[in-house]
């Protein structure tokens, strides 16, 4: 057991050294309940604010605020759903997807720059290593 927790603090630490030496640098400051948000519409393709408020564990009311913000900047639409019109939903627009995508990725300069110094071994491992954690990353929301 102690060795998982071991295991776990590692790649917590590792985790926050590439995030931290890697991402993007961005002038807009967005909250980091702003980008969770943008996330999951993201993922999700579109979301009811009840979801969004689910997501963020707070209220609706406070989920709407969040909206309304993102909505004067552009980055999320809201309308009525056509299946039931007592719904709204929210869908994320192509500016909030760059916007997401300057506050979340990693800078793919540096990337590149890290990959050459890199074997085709080596970068295989990686991407390997990536895919088995993305997918059993996904699992744990189900």
């Amino acid at each position: 057991m102690m060795e998982l927790e071991n295991s776990i603090k590692i790649i917590n630490e590792q985790w926050t050294d590439i995030y931290y030496l890697l991402h993007n640098v961005d002038k807009e400051n967005l909250t980091h309940q702003a980008i969770r948000l943008l996330q999951y519409i993201d993922k999700n393709k579109e979301a009811t604010i009840g979801d969004l408020a689910k997501h963020i564990d707070t209220s609706s009311n406070t989920a709407s605020e969040h909206i309304k913000r993102l909505i004067k900047k552009g980055f999320v639409t809201k309308q009525r759903s056509e299946v039931d019109e007592r719904k709204t939903i929210v869908k994320i627009t192509e500016e909030g997807k760059y916007k997401l995508y300057q506050h979340t990725k990693l800078d793919e300069a540096k990337l590149k720059k890290i990959f050459e110094s890199l074997s085709n071994s080596e970068l295989e491992i990686i991407q390997k290593a990536f895919l088995i954690f993305s997918e059993e990353a996904k699992k744990c929301l189900r």
